[in-house]
């Protein structure tokens, strides 16, 4: 009897796991690769001259900074995150003071 109960709990869980890695062996769809890449965060090497986007920021301030200092500018002061979730801060850049932001994305603008 107890031989027969090790058997059925054996092939129990043979077939347990049989199906767990056969559920790990699917993938799931592919993305299309002419899609139009967004990601969250951008590189600091690629960020784009598009309009800020408005959004929940969750970059730190000290990381507003750094993302800042990245995008070509010195002398960094970031004030505040706004209410359309963009930090705002005054910076340097070709010798001139310039009012700079950084949205969700990590893309930088200046006015």
């Amino acid at each position: 009897m107890k031989i027969l109960t090790i058997i059925a709990i054996s092939g129990t869980l043979s077939l347990g796991f049989a199906g767990l890695s056969a559920a790990q062996d699917q993938t799931g769809p592919a993305a299309d690769s002419a899609a139009t890449q967004n990601p969250a965060v951008k590189s600091p090497n690629n960020m784009t001259g598009a309009p800020l986007a408005k959004g929940h920021n969750s970059f730190t301030k000290s990381e507003a900074a750094d993302r800042i200092r990245s995008a070509g500018y010195s002398h960094v002061v970031v004030s505040a995150l706004d209410a359309d979730g963009l930090w705002q801060a005054t910076a340097m850049r070709n010798g001139q003071s310039v009012h700079v932001a950084l949205d969700y994305k990590g893309n930088v603008g200046s006015q």
